[in-house]
């Protein structure tokens, strides 16, 4: 997995490539902490991300709970089918904003 940090406006925005597995979402996780650091609104740009588990569906919530709790926004953006199916299953698409 790959992360980018790219300064957008008031956002921050991390452009996300590559597996989000058990593995790799720990350093989602704290990228996209350490992103609410620096900025009250954090994108996640996925549009090269291939895959994403359970691991890292629960980087996404602790994202969009961290949002919540700064008054801030959290939006992933790009996502191709099979990640938006994942999150439509799971119900998750309810829970973030995915654009």
């Amino acid at each position: 997995m790959t992360i980018e940090e790219v300064r957008s406006g008031d956002s921050l925005q991390l452009n996300i490539g590559g597996k989000i597995d058990a593995i790799s979402a720990p350093e989602l996780q704290n990228e996209v902490l350490k992103a609410f650091q620096k900025s009250r609104n954090v994108i996640l740009n996925f549009s090269d991300v291939s895959y994403i588990s359970s691991a890292g569906l629960r980087a996404l919530l602790i994202g969009q709970k961290t949002a919540g709790s700064k008054g801030g926004k959290f939006l992933v953006i790009n996502c191709n089918d099979s990640v938006k199916d994942i999150l439509r299953v799971t119900g998750l698409d309810k829970v973030l904003t995915v654009q």
